[in-house]
């Protein structure tokens, strides 16, 4: 299994060959992405980055980053929608006259895992982060089949590691409904030569993981810079199961 192969000679040997390659990563917050952007951007791609947070510590961040990145534009659009996120990716898309991977992250608090109440809940909860991933994946795999660019889409779904069994059940839930949306997109674009990967939370089975699965986010930063390589080019329809974090 891949997981047990992510390591940090990674982006030694992918440098090269990424090195001005047109990357875009959208959600980045505080918390959530920062490793993944730091890992692209030493290796002197070209950056689209997305954000809605404007922290001291995402500024503190994209002005780091501009002096690793051979080029950065930054974005602060709202793209919590289906419609809104089609949109942006379609302008994205055409920054640096196409893209060669999009890293795309979303996640689910504690504070939304413990508002589920009714039994619609989960299922609008689900929606409301899928959708947006699903709209940014079908939207720039078009725009790399119209410059006949083939290309890597990983969709990254954070949740809280579990404390009880009512939040494994969540768990469970989001990561297989993550994976029916990968499947279906990956079998979309496979014969256009774009793959389409996925982060989500680790499955529980009687209170325990199981199988491998990544640690931290330096681990989905190697996962990311891996699988936009041509080492990567034979995975698509996945999703690693990630250790949550809870922010």
């Amino acid at each position: 299994m891949y997981m047990d192969r992510v390591g940090s000679s990674v982006e030694d040997e992918v440098s090269s060959e990424l090195s001005r390659a047109r990357i875009l990563i959208t959600g980045l917050t505080g918390n959530l992405g920062i490793d993944v952007a730091r890992a692209f951007a030493d290796l002197r791609v070209r950056l689209v980055a997305h954000t809605t947070e404007l922290s001291p510590e995402l500024v503190e961040l994209f002005a780091f980053l501009s002096q690793s990145a051979s080029e950065i534009r930054l974005h602060t659009l709202d793209i919590s929608s289906a419609n809104t996120a089609a949109r942006f990716a379609q302008t994205s898309a055409q920054a640096f006259g196409g893209l060669d991977a999009a890293i795309n992250m979303t996640d689910i608090s504690s504070a939304e895992i413990d508002a589920i109440l009714a039994d619609g809940d989960l299922d609008a909860l689900i929606e409301e982060k899928l959708a947006p991933l699903a709209q940014l994946t079908r939207v720039i795999a078009n725009r790399m089949c119209v410059v006949m660019s083939e290309g890597l889409i990983l969709n990254v779904l954070n949740m809280p590691e579990p404390r009880s069994t009512r939040e494994a059940a969540v768990a469970s839930f989001a990561r297989t409904a993550l994976a029916s949306m990968i499947a279906q997109e990956a079998r979309s674009w496979a014969d256009k030569g774009i793959r389409i990967n996925g982060v989500g939370p680790r499955s529980f089975f009687d209170g325990r993981a199981s199988g491998a699965y990544l640690a931290n986010e330096p681990d989905v930063a190697s996962l990311a810079l891996h699988l936009a390589s041509r080492r990567g080019r034979s995975l698509s329809g996945h999703v690693f199961d990630a250790c949550g974090s809870d922010y």
